[in-house]
């Protein structure tokens, strides 16, 4: 019986995640960590060593990713089921996945560079798969984003000869307390940065969504943008009260805050949900940063599951849309596709922070805990601020696609008949719903309870309940012409990442091309060709041919010649 590619990474997949998780429950009931160093070669006293760590983090975290790329490739098996490529498609996911690994287990710089630069090599191989010049533009972004990040831990590496050791888990401690080293520390929340995104290294996230939607869903939700946000997490000591920390905290504010806005302008329905997963993700970074690194694992966990499942329906949506895109085209699906409807609202509400619903239990602990914190009134206000933007771009989608008029062609029949894209879907449901409260009895050894005044306590209540009015005031606004003129620059600051995207591509790159351009016309295809190489190419290639000739011919030339030489000789012996 054949059995197709995507059914068995699925069946092997879903085992070893169940594997993991009941690993990890065992390892946190009994308070296990198991620690593995494989010596591959020793170079005087330089060891190369492949280092494990399995502890209840790392296999709590590989379960997750396991479980959603599962289903991610069984979804896959009908979403790319035209593709005549759908074989090399699942074997670069299983690379993605691969990579990933690497990155969770290693307590070492060395063998987590193996994963960090397997993640942006195979991510480049998927951004690209649908060859056209948008996607191949969005590749380049995404790889030349990544590779500062690379640069900054291929330098945390050379620093690291310092010390005997690249097993980073060592010296968090000194670290923390020797001046030299917190070049290491600066060097690893660079890299974070890049690959999760942060200000400035924001653009390449929402232009990595000319990715296949199943690659989008793995990628947004578990593997490639929350690496940086896990290294820091396992640099946690690291982070502690510095003016580094401070920074970093500043920026995740301002990501969150940035894509927030960018996403109530937005009319691309994978690009809303890219820049959504930009704001979690600065959300995840700044309370990281206030030394709640437990609680950003948290999130990180909880936040994977609703946000794959948000991609999965969005996925399924443009499959039924005849692969389009704009949310303006839609209107009313909640008649033709019922049960993605009901899919996409239970991880829109998690996503908003419902009670009850997962991402409430990380969100709203999230928040009280930054209340308890000594921060200042204007990361507090943009916090809130972007907490109520979250909401308000949910309920701006909600309100396109769900509810109005059917936008689309007027003879058009969709329906949820996608049986395997459903079934994919609804693997996630469940968990976008219970996972919250399992994992808050799981993660954290005691409950925790936070004392706040009343009005402190229902303060992110009532952010989400402004956020929806507002996010319900935003669809009803029309543009008309007088007010686009006027506002032109204004709208098109907040919508397009504080022209972040103009200015890591154009910027960067147009006056090198304009220069690379007037050298190409004035030494390569000017003057300076035409009088150097190519004239005396011109100059070998005319005396080859007649010394050819030469060669070509008879015997008689060559006496002829030779005679000539002799009375030539003699002439000049007599005049001389």
């Amino acid at each position: 019986m054949y059995i197709s590619i995507c059914l068995s990474g699925f069946i092997i997949l879903m085992f070893t995640s169940f594997n993991f998780f009941f690993l990890s429950l065992y390892f946190i009931i009994n308070d296990l960590v198991i620690f593995i160093e494989w010596e591959i070669i020793s170079v005087n006293s330089s060891l190369i060593v492949m280092t494990l760590l399995f502890d209840w983090m790392s296999l709590l975290f590989m379960s997750f990713v396991l479980f959603i790329s599962a289903l991610v490739i069984f979804y896959s098996n009908e979403y790319m089921s035209g593709d005549l490529n759908l074989n090399r498609f699942i074997q670069l996911v299983f690379m993605f996945i691969l990579s990933m690994m690497f990155v969770i287990i290693s307590p070492n710089l060395i063998s987590i560079l193996l994963g960090w630069d397997g993640l942006g090599l195979v991510s480049y191989c998927l951004v690209i798969y649908y060859q056209n010049h948008k996607s191949y533009n969005a590749g380049m972004l995404t790889a030349l984003s990544n590779r500062v990040g690379d640069v900054a831990l291929l330098m945390a590496i050379a620093w690291m000869l310092n010390y005997g050791s690249w097993n980073y888990i060592y010296y968090l401690e000194s670290m923390k307390m020797h001046y030299e080293m917190q070049f290491i520390s600066f060097m690893v929340i660079l890299a974070a940065m890049t690959k999760s995104a942060q200000i400035p290294f924001s653009a390449w996230l929402p232009a990595a969504m000319a990715a296949p939607t199943p690659v989008s869903a793995l990628v947004h939700s578990s593997t490639l943008v929350t690496a940086g946000v896990y290294l820091l997490i396992r640099f946690n000591l690291v982070l502690v009260d510095t003016i580094l920390t401070k920074f970093l905290l500043l920026i995740s504010v301002l990501t969150m805050f940035m894509s927030g806005l960018g996403a109530n302008y937005e009319f691309d329905l994978k690009k809303i949900i890219a820049l959504s997963t930009l704001s979690q993700l600065g959300l995840m970074m700044s309370i990281l940063c206030l030394g709640y690194s437990t609680l950003a694992f948290f999130h990180l966990l909880v936040h994977a599951l609703f946000k794959a499942l948000l991609f999965m329906c969005a996925g399924s949506i443009i499959h039924n849309m005849k692969n389009n895109q704009d949310i303006r085209l839609m209107g009313s699906i909640v008649m033709s596709l019922p049960l993605t409807s009901s899919c996409m609202n239970i991880a829109n509400l998690a996503l908003c922070g419902m009670p009850f619903l997962a991402g409430f239990y990380s969100k709203d602990l999230i928040l009280e805990s930054l209340m308890m914190s000594s921060i200042n009134i204007f990361i507090f206000y943009l916090y809130f601020l972007s907490i109520g933007l979250t909401v308000m771009y949910s309920l701006r989608l909600t309100y396109y696609t769900i509810t109005g008029n059917f936008n689309f062609m007027s003879l058009n029949s969709i329906n949820d008949l996608y049986l395997i894209m459903l079934k994919g879907m609804l693997g996630l449901v469940f968990l976008a719903i219970m996972s919250g409260s399992i994992l808050s009895w799981l993660i954290f050894p005691t409950p925790l309870l936070i004392c706040l005044p009343i009005y402190m306590k229902l303060l992110t209540v009532v952010i989400i309940i402004l956020g929806g009015g507002l996010g319900y005031e935003l669809f009803q606004y029309k543009i008309s012409w007088n007010k686009f003129t006027y506002n032109y620059i204004f709208l098109n600051f907040l919508s397009s990442l504080w022209f972040m995207p103009f200015i890591v591509t154009i910027g960067m790159n147009k006056k090198f091309l304009i220069v690379s351009y007037q050298i190409s016309k004035s030494i390569d295809q000017g003057w300076n060709e035409y009088l150097g190489a190519q004239s005396m190419y011109f100059m070998f290639q005319k005396k080859s041919k007649i010394h050819e000739f030469l060669m070509n011919n008879e015997f008689k030339i060559y006496y002829l010649l030779f005679i000539l030489m002799i009375v030539f000789i003699m002439m000049m012996h007599l005049i001389l």
